[in-house]
């Protein structure tokens, strides 16, 4: 598969999701991906949203990583979200 994708440094915490989501550009067009609170605290620690945004800003490359995999391999969920586990 050949795409362009990027990653911007644009996280945040979506509420509704209990999840830190980020936005890919894959040829352009945006997509979201994110990494439940669960994932993250498991992964890194972190006990509340300002801990589970700071380690996912510290293990970016990593989770970015997993998410261009979710990506090239189209894995995403019934909303066209990639969600890295």
């Amino acid at each position: 598969m050949n795409q362009t994708i990027l990653f911007p440094e644009r996280e945040h915490w979506d509420e509704a999701q209990r999840a830190v989501c980020f936005p890919a550009l894959v040829n352009g067009f945006q997509v979201i991906c994110a990494i439940s609170a669960e994932t993250v605290a498991s992964r890194y620690g972190g006990n509340c949203v300002r801990e589970w945004l700071s380690a996912f800003q510290a293990h970016r490359w990593d989770i970015e990583e997993e998410a261009l995999a979710s990506i090239q391999d189209e894995e995403e969920d019934d909303q066209g979200w990639y969600w890295v586990s």
